[in-house]
């Protein structure tokens, strides 16, 4: 029996790339039923992380033309990574496989061939990932290469130039849907979930039309999101940083001391000004880091939803048994 696929999408403002894209996410599945690989069963899935343009409408107008889209809106923006886990989980009790993928057409859908095919050898998880990155700026691709190395040596699994273009099948959304903390971080949590995977590689195209949702300020958040939320290093770092001054500090004392019985102590600013600049910007930094991981233990404390969803098109709501 062929397996039920789910495209799952998440959008933010994109009414000007959605009718675009669109059509080519459709033909994908289309290609792929008449190819035998899934079922007729399967869908597109448009998740609207609460756009404020008229993302949602052209969503619903497209579920009214072909009973093969689907979508879901959240009540409000909840950022990229809550509206994927949405769709995720929303598609989780109505399929056997997912492929999640930016809806900016980016990412090369002719890969989702060779993702159904690793799948049907065996693999749970598919990962797609970048060959290269020539199309990236060069400051981007610099930054990028520094933050996959940057994430290994703080001891976080993480695939490198893969963003959350994958396949999953069932038993790993059963598996993610036990991960139910607030600051997700999805590229990490996969490859912890483990099971068997596999890669398929591809080159990122341009997008296709309007403008990035992932500007500097965005990308730096998400970054501090990876480390802090699969990685103590920093607070281990903070802790060796703490000893290496307290005995700089001692060794300073010693030398004071030994100036002040063999009278030999000059009086200067310059010294003093040093350390107290040198101490206080640690301190600060040392905070900065500690606040970090207090903050997201504020919110995990909390249990509150990571979204609801506020309409459903094409999808009847399903429990859980």
């Amino acid at each position: 029996m062929e397996p039920i696929l789910y495209f799952v999408i998440p959008c933010y403002n994109e009414e000007q790339v959605l009718p675009e894209t669109s059509g080519l996410f459709l033909a994908k599945l289309n290609s792929l039923i008449e190819s035998g690989k899934i079922s007729s069963d399967s869908r597109v899935m448009f998740v609207n992380d609460g756009s404020k343009d008229k993302t949602w409408e052209i969503i619903s107008s497209l579920t009214e033309q072909d009973e093969h889209y689907a979508g879901i809106s959240l009540s409000h923006n909840r950022g990229h990574q809550n509206a994927l886990i949405a769709g995720l989980m929303e598609a989780r009790l109505r399929c056997d496989i997912t492929i999640s993928m930016d809806c900016d057409g980016q990412d090369d859908i002719n890969c989702a061939d060779q993702m159904v095919d690793e799948y049907l050898k065996g693999s749970d998880i598919v990962y797609g990932v970048r060959n290269d990155r020539t199309s990236d700026s060069w400051f981007k691709r610099t930054t990028a290469e520094s933050y996959y190395s940057l994430l290994r040596t703080m001891g976080v699994d993480i695939i490198p130039n893969h963003a959350d273009y994958r396949l999953m099948s069932s038993r790993v959304l059963d598996a993610l849907a036990g991960y139910n903390e607030v600051n997700i971080f999805l590229r990490g949590i996969i490859p912890h979930i483990g099971f068997k995977s596999s890669v398929v590689y591809y080159s990122r195209a341009e997008r296709i039309a309007g403008t990035t949702h992932y500007p500097l300020g965005k990308m730096l958040s998400f970054a501090i999101d990876g480390i802090t939320s699969f990685s103590v290093k920093p607070l281990r770092i903070i802790t060796f940083l703490g000893i290496v001054v307290a005995l700089m500090s001692l060794i300073g004392i010693i030398y004071a001391l030994y100036g002040a019985i063999v009278g030999g102590t000059v009086e200067g600013w310059t010294s003093t000004t040093c350390i107290i600049c040198f101490v206080s910007g640690m301190q600060m930094i040392s905070l900065g880091v500690i606040g970090e991981y207090i903050g997201k233990i504020y919110l995990e404390t909390k249990h509150r939803p990571r979204y609801i969803i506020d309409e459903r098109k094409n999808l009847s709501e399903v429990t859980e048994d």
